[in-house]
């Protein structure tokens, strides 16, 4: 695979300082109790961080608040410094890659080409520069044979990396994706750790239910359960106790 290359402008953001900054954050749907209560985490320059939980813990949820997408009661965000709140969401979003449970959500061109590129044409990018881009993202993923074709031509996998390429063709410094395995078969999930840990961006954050899969490709764990963050540690490390992954409702065998 050919490398990845990032054409990120330098940021003016302490290199140092927290990339993601969640501050006591709490999340209500509308005449429910708190589904997050007090969240408070930091990710650095450098992390690979998988978010784990049950189903209805709350995983997607929180990656959508940290995208602007539902606001929360309480608390505040913090992408690079920036606090994320509706005047400043065009900034934040820009610095973000966010990868939907459903690649299909993201892919909805006549043609994969047309798909990578719209995202950087919308930003005014020259259209020979953007299918420069997206020439070289379907070729670092294999997909160079499928570029006009439509979604719904390609497998699941192919969808998947897909969406993948058009997310980096806006060359984010920060990668989020919810359940980015589902609907893989054992050969695909391989080939997304691969393309995953090649990446050029500041902070990765994966929400997922497949802890082997997230052990190879994140260093450190984030475990909602009961509205609230019950662990942070070491994934390696975390996937040795059994006993707390039950309690989790993430029994490591099943």
């Amino acid at each position: 695979m050919k490398s990845l290359t990032s054409n990120t402008q330098p940021s003016t953001h302490d290199p140092h300082a927290a990339v993601v900054e969640v501050q006591n954050l709490v999340y209500a749907y509308p005449q429910q109790e708190p589904v997050l209560r007090e969240i408070s985490f930091s990710l650095n320059p450098g992390d690979r961080v998988a978010l784990m939980g049950a189903t209805g813990s709350g995983k997607s949820t929180l990656l959508e608040n940290l995208i602007g997408l539902k606001q929360p009661l309480t608390g505040k965000i913090l992408i690079n410094g920036i606090p994320v709140e509706p005047k400043t969401l065009p900034q934040v979003r820009r610095q973000i890659g966010f990868g939907f449970q459903d690649a299909n959500d993201q892919l909805f061109m006549p043609t994969i080409l047309e798909d990578i590129t719209f995202g950087p044409r919308n930003y005014g990018v020259p259209s020979a520069i953007a299918i420069d881009r997206a020439r070289q993202l379907l070729a670092d993923f294999g997909l160079e044979a499928y570029a006009h074709r439509s979604a719904h031509e390609l497998s699941g996998g192919q969808r998947r990396l897909a969406a993948l390429a058009a997310i980096l063709a806006l060359d984010p410094t920060i990668l989020i994706l919810d359940e980015p395995t589902n609907g893989l078969d054992p050969a695909w999930r391989r080939h997304l750790a691969q393309v995953l840990l090649k990446l050029p961006v500041q902070v990765m954050l994966i929400a997922s239910h497949d802890l082997h899969w997230l052990s190879k490709v994140t260093q450190r764990a984030l475990v909602l359960s009961s509205g609230c963050i019950q662990v942070d540690a070491n994934i390696q490390s975390l996937l040795q106790e059994g006993d707390t992954l039950e309690q989790l409702g993430l029994p490591i065998d099943w």
